[in-house]
């Protein structure tokens, strides 16, 4: 079983920064690939970021250039930091976990959530 535990969520203006965090526990975080999905009132849950235990990442075009997720195996952490941000990135953000670590953009290939984090950017 893996527990994942989101942290660093808050308000923010536009063109703000925030850093997410996730922690992990079980011992397969280093050899699964971790996601971070977003859900905005009255929308579906959308992709946002994901990453290997070898470092390679895939981002939604719609962060690409402005989030980076990052991941410490030794911490059993993996993080999103965000920049410019603007009001439609204001969502809850979870985090995922995949039992392989072979990264996806689809929620429902990952098996393990957390309680998400709430963001939200003023204008």
């Amino acid at each position: 079983q893996v527990q994942l535990v989101e942290s660093g969520g808050g308000l923010v203006q536009a063109g703000g920064s925030l850093r997410l965090s996730c922690a992990a526990s079980g011992r397969t975080f280093s050899s699964s690939a971790m996601g971070w999905f977003r859900q905005a009132p009255g929308k579906e849950r959308e992709f946002v970021a994901a990453i290997n235990s070898g470092g390679n990442t895939l981002y939604a075009d719609s962060v690409k250039g402005r989030f980076t997720i990052s991941r410490d195996n030794a911490k059993n952490t993996v993080y999103l930091q965000m920049n410019s941000l603007k009001p439609e990135d204001t969502a809850v953000y979870y985090c995922a976990s995949r039992r392989s670590d072979v990264i996806f953009a689809i929620p429902g290939t990952y098996s393990y959530w957390g309680q998400g984090t709430q963001v939200t950017v003023s204008s």
